[in-house]
This record gives structure tokens, C-alpha cells and sequence, in this order.
């Protein structure tokens, strides 16, 4: 038997596998990932018993559409290789698919969570559209029939509407990188508002729109957005990060552009109203200004003098009556007191002389000569007659009679 050397047998081994192997597709769970500098992904595919190496080299690393993660389930598209120097095989990986579920798929939910955990869905941050706008910008195909159809909306909704066209890829590698610097140009212009979009699709030809290139570039926007991609039932990231999301590129222009008939049958109902509103208006003011007419003649300066003259007319009839009354009363009573007079007086003056006479006697019998002077002095202090209360304690005063006079001091004042 011949003799083989280490790199001999290894190079037949390397030639055996590479040619028995050269496509395999494997299914197992992702371990052990490492991203290289270089651009190349390690790892390992394991399922419950076994474990195998494998390797994507940075060319066919640069097409994945979703990012790998430990523990994910995978299905391999490559081929067995050798490393000869170790004597080590593994897989070399052309494609990687989701176990059960398509890249493209993973990719984009993968994307949703991420920037759904940035904030970039965040309702509170959506702009709002203007009303009447006057100036916008699509970025689309000039040659998709998607932009024929927002013009043609445009052009029966809202005439005097400027738009203005960017001309971008909808699809393909660089579709992407040709919306993002489509936004970030358009949005440095003054524009009411930006509309991105295409027509209807495979989820290949709408890629761009899940990209997160043009995610980012949408969320730094300070103008407001529309996101206006494919049918209906088709959503992309685009839709969730712009501020409207608009089901077709179409429904775009009926939801952000007046309609002009609407406006004129709007106008014509304001103006209807508006005449019915004046008219009641002046029908309302006729009336208060007939109610406030009447209300000034019945208190105007005429009216109150006239009630003026009535009543001072009544009040002078009034005292006319009253003097001939009080006169015809008075003259009844002038008879009578005439008659009572005389003896009324005479009775007056008996009684008013009683009085008098009473009143002598009593004088003569209190005159002060009569009375005892027993018992009495006159106060004084320095010549002058004073109160005996108004007399303080040690005070010197003078007490005087008749016929002696005595100087004396206050030693003690007691309240009776």
C-alpha cells in the first residue's frame, strides 16, 4: 500500500468532498456567530446530535436580507470545502433562507421591530397635511404610470396646485440609496408636503421601500410625508414611518388635495348661509329696533312731560279741593271756638294767677334771709368762691361767714 502525506491525503479527501458535496442544501440552528472585519460571517449549524462549521464568505454576506441570530432556525445553500492546512471541513455558504419562512419576510419584520423600538412609528411625531396646499413634490418614476395617475388627480382635484417631479429607481439595488437622497434633498426645498411612491408589485420590486436607508431618511424629514406604495393590501416601512400612509399613489392626491368642486359647492352653501343669517339678522334688528322705538316714546322727554303736566294738573286740582275743604271746615270751627273763646281765656288766666300767687308764697317762704344760718360758710381760695369737691388733700382754703372768716387745710376728702 502506498504511503500518503498529511497534505496528500487531505488534498484527496478536499477533492472527494468539494466534488461529492458541491451543493448541499442543510437545515439546522444557527451558534456561535461572529462578524469578521473583513465581512465574513462565522458560525455553526448544530441540530440535537451533531454540530458542523460553515462560513459566508463577505460577497454572498452582502446579499442577506435579514440579519443572523443565535439560536434561529436556517436553511443552507452552499457546498462542503476542506481547509486543507487543518485538515478541517465545513460549509460554504452561497445563500441562507429562513427555516419555514422567506428572507425577504424576516427581513422586513426583523427591520419593523427595530425601528418600531427607535421610535420611529410613534404617532405623537406624525406632521400634519395642510389643508391648502400650494406647492408639493413627488418622488417617483417619471415613467411609472403611478405618476400619471397622481397628475391626473391632481389636475381634476386642485389646479392651482405647483408640483414639482424627482425622478428616482423604484426598484432594483440602488432604488433605495435614489429615494433617500431624493427625500433629503426635496426636504430642504419649501414644500407643503413630499409623497413617495410607485404602483403595485412582487415584495422583490418593492424593496427599496423596506429599506432602512430610506426609513431613516423619511423620520429625519421635517416636511410632512405621504407614503404612497403599491395596492392596497400592500404595506412596507415606508408606510409605518411616514406621516400618512396612503393605501395607492392615487388615494395620495384624493386625500391631501382639495377637491375644487367641493370647494365651489362649499362656497355656494356659505354663501347661502350666509345670506340666510343676514337676512335674519336684519329681520332680528328690525324688530329690536321697533321694540327700542316704542320704548323711547313711551320714556321719551315728550312723554314724561306730558306726564309731568298731568300730574302737577292732578295735584293742583287736588289742593284747590283740599283748600276749599280745610276753608269750609275751618269756618264751621271758627263759629264754635268764637262762642268758647271768652271762656276759655278767663278760665286760662284764673289758673295761670293761682300759679303765680302759689309760686310767691313758696318764694317768700325759701328766701334765704328767712332760713337759719346755722351751720353754713361760704368756701373760698384766693379770693375767689369755689366747690368744696373740687378740693384736693393738703390744700389751704378759706371759709367765711357772715361775720368771721378762717383759713383751714384739707387733711382727709372722703366721697359721701
Amino acid at each position: 500500500m502506498h504511503t500518503l502525506s498529511v497534505s496528500s491525503l487531505n488534498e484527496q479527501i478536499k477533492t472527494l468532498l468539494e466534488t461529492s458535496f458541491s451543493h448541499i442544501l442543510v437545515e439546522g440552528e444557527l451558534s456561535r456567530i461572529t462578524f469578521h472585519n473583513s465581512g465574513h460571517i462565522y458560525f455553526t449549524l448544530k441540530d440535537s446530535s451533531s454540530t458542523i462549521r460553515a462560513v459566508m464568505f463577505r460577497g454572498n454576506a452582502s446579499k442577506l436580507k435579514f440579519q443572523l441570530k443565535e439560536g434561529q432556525k436556517v436553511i443552507l445553500n452552499g457546498a462542503i470545502t476542506l481547509y486543507k492546512p487543518r485538515g478541517e471541513y465545513q460549509i460554504n455558504c452561497f445563500n441562507i433562507e429562513p427555516s419555514g419562512q422567506g428572507a425577504l419576510a424576516l427581513a422586513y419584520e426583523q427591520l419593523k421591530q427595530k425601528l418600531s423600538e427607535k421610535g420611529y412609528f410613534n404617532p405623537e411625531i406624525k406632521k400634519q397635511l395642510s389643508k391648502f396646499p400650494k406647492k408639493i413634490a413627488l418622488i417617483t418614476s417619471v415613467t411609472s404610470a403611478a405618476l400619471q395617475d397622481m397628475l391626473r388627480v391632481a389636475n381634476s382635484r386642485f389646479r392651482a396646485i405647483e408640483i414639482d417631479v424627482y425622478d428616482v429607481l423604484t426598484q432594483g439595488d440602488n432604488a433605495a440609496i435614489s429615494i433617500a437622497n431624493a427625500i433629503n434633498v426635496s426636504d430642504k426645498k419649501d414644500y407643503d408636503f413630499i409623497v413617495i411612491g410607485r404602483g403595485g408589485g412582487s415584495v422583490e420590486d418593492l424593496l427599496a421601500f423596506n429599506e432602512e436607508i430610506v426609513a431613516d431618511a423619511i423620520f429625519k424629514a421635517t416636511t410632512p410625508i405621504i407614503s404612497a406604495v403599491g395596492h392596497e393590501i400592500d404595506y412596507v416601512i415606508s408606510d409605518f414611518v411616514a406621516d400618512v400612509r396612503a393605501p395607492t399613489p392615487s388615494a395620495a392626491m384624493s386625500m391631501s388635495l382639495p377637491d375644487t368642486n367641493e370647494l365651489y359647492q362649499h362656497m355656494d352653501s356659505i354663501s347661502t348661509q350666509y345670506i340666510q343669517k343676514l337676512s335674519q339678522k336684519l329681520s332680528n334688528s328690525e324688530r329690536e329696533l321697533s321694540h327700542v322705538f316704542h320704548l323711547y316714546f313711551q320714556h321719551s322727554i315728550e312723554k314724561k312731560i306730558t306726564q309731568r303736566e298731568q300730574e302737577i294738573k292732578q295735584l293742583k286740582d287736588t289742593f284747590y279741593q283740599t283748600i276749599i275743604f280745610k276753608t269750609q271746615s275751618f269756618s264751621k270751627e271758627y263759629e264754635s271756638i268764637k262762642i268758647r273763646f271768652p271762656h276759655v281765656i278767663d278760665s286760662k288766666l284764673n289758673i295761670a294767677s293761682n300759679q303765680v300767687n302759689n309760686l310767691l308764697k313758696m318764694l317768700e317762704s325759701n328766701h334765704p334771709k328767712l332760713k337759719s344760718k346755722k351751720g353754713f360758710a361760704q368756701i373760698s381760695k384766693n379770693s375767689k368762691v369755689i366747690d368744696i369737691e373740687s378740693l384736693k388733700v393738703d390744700e389751704v382754703f378759706e371759709l367765711m361767714s357772715d361775720e368771721v372768716c378762717i383759713s383751714a387745710k384739707v387733711l382727709k376728702k372722703t366721697q359721701i
